[in-house]
């Protein structure tokens, strides 16, 4: 087996003194001492070609082995790659809503507005509405007349074309409901909290809804029939 490289051998001097006893044989069968070296150097040669030889033909082998090893590592991984893609979709197909989207919404600014459904059905059907129902302590009130009312409870009451018609208990004021603050009476803290929520649920649930409150110093607050504005005058 070649170790070194032959390639990189350099041929002996065989004309030299330490070479003296192979030209001694050639000398023998009837060479001149300079034949005789010339002939050691031409066979040195054809023996370090066929070494040449066999060190490329062993270098090419072990390229090809290499190869072939990176070529079935490659294999290897992009088989190992399909089984985990595989995997992964099996996965999925099993645990559809694990991997749902993820749908990033816009967190509201405006607080959610829940006053009592007996108010909401007044502003519909264009009755007046006090600002009361719109206030803190009257949200507060609707949203403990929600936890306790049966949702499914039906009255009937007559409509504003004079027939009756079957509507939400809810939306019906409860006679053991707390006694309802009348506009005038109410605080420029309540009225500020009020007046604006009102406003809001006119323009998004109400069409056509009329509102006029006023005060000790002539307050007045109203959107038109058209909802096409709002404001307040003095």
């Amino acid at each position: 087996m070649l170790v070194e490289d032959p390639n990189l051998a350099i041929r002996p001097d065989f004309a030299s003194q330490e070479h003296e006893a192979s030209r001694h044989q050639l000398v023998e069968e009837g060479l001149s001492n300079e034949n005789a070296a010339r002939t050691l150097a031409a066979l040195w040669t054809l023996a370090n070609n066929a070494e040449k030889d066999r060190w490329a033909l062993k270098q090419r082998r072990l390229l090809e082995a290499r190869q072939r090893e990176e070529e079935e590592e490659e294999e290897r991984q992009q088989q190992r790659k399909e089984e985990e893609e595989t995997a992964r979709l099996e996965e999925r197909k099993k645990n559809k809503t694990k991997y749902a989207p993820i749908v990033r919404g816009k967190v509201p600014s405006d607080p959610t507005i829940l006053p009592a459904q007996y108010a909401i059905r007044k502003m519909k059907s264009g009755d007046y509405c006090e600002l009361h129902y719109f206030t803190n302590r009257g949200l507060e009130d609707a949203k403990l007349s929600n936890l306790i009312a049966e949702p499914e409870a039906m009255v009937m009451l007559p409509a504003a074309d004079g027939l009756h018609s079957w509507i939400p208990a809810a939306a019906v004021k409860d006679p053991k409901a707390a006694p309802v603050v009348k506009d005038e009476n109410l605080s420029w803290e309540e009225f500020n909290e009020a007046a604006p929520r009102m406003i809001t649920m006119m323009k998004l649930r109400i069409v056509g809804a009329t509102h006029q409150i006023s005060s000790n110093n002539e307050r007045c607050y109203c959107i038109n029939p058209s909802n096409e504005g709002a404001g307040i005058r003095q």
